[in-house]
This record gives C-alpha cells, structure tokens and sequence, in this order.
C-alpha cells in the first residue's frame, strides 16, 4: 500500500512539472508574439481587442513548438478558427493519425454499366 501511494505521489508530480513546463514554454512565446504582432488573424485578417484576445492564438509555421526563434519568425497569429483548419489541412495532406488498414476502396461503380446502356440506343 506504501508503495501503491509514493507511486501516485510521484505520477502526481511529474504531471504537476509538466504543466508547469508547457505552461511557461506557452506564455513564454505566445506573450513575445503577442507585443511583436498586430492583433490581427494572419488568415482571415480579423482584428482582435483586449476583450477577445484570448481567441488569439500562436501557429508555429514548421508545425514544431520547440522552435522558437527570438526574432518570431516561426509564428504567426491565427484566431483559433483559422488555426484549427490550418492544422485540419496538415491532418488531412499527410494523413497524420490515419490507419489505412480500416480503409477501404469504394464500391459504388455509377457508370458499370453505361456502355450497356448507350449501346442499346
């Protein structure tokens, strides 16, 4: 049972570290972007206030969010809606999470038959 609690104790405190740890690397970069960039999506060119700037967010350009350069020149300000589909379309070009032993071919054939059909006419 002793055992069982230090076990959990420490799970707890390296879950704790690294909350800490993504939480200091997000601020970090994301408050640089921040006071460096416009408050204005990169895509959709939405401009954002004090009241909605949580809507805000930091895209890292090369999909790498240890890359960091002081000078900003791996991010860009997306509002949340623009920076989902920016990572959608990353999902959906490279097929990242995709298990392509489920998928299958199509079955549907629509045009099986059409030189039957245009060669009874």
């Amino acid at each position: 049972m002793k055992k069982d609690k230090s076990s959990k104790a420490r799970l707890d405190q390296i879950v704790a570290e690294n909350r800490r740890y993504q939480d200091q690397r997000a601020n970090s970069y994301r408050e640089l972007a921040i006071n460096m960039y416009p408050w204005i999506c990169g895509r959709c060119s939405r401009e954002f206030t004090r009241q909605n700037l949580t809507e805000l967010t930091v895209h890292h350009r090369d999909h790498d969010h240890d890359n960091n350069p002081a000078d900003g020149s791996n991010w860009e300000l997306l509002c949340m809606y623009c920076h989902d589909n920016e990572h959608q379309r990353q999902l959906e070009i490279y097929g990242v999470g995709e298990d392509k032993s489920k998928k299958k071919d199509a079955t549907n054939k629509p045009f099986a038959d059409l030189k039957e059909l245009l060669n009874n006419k």
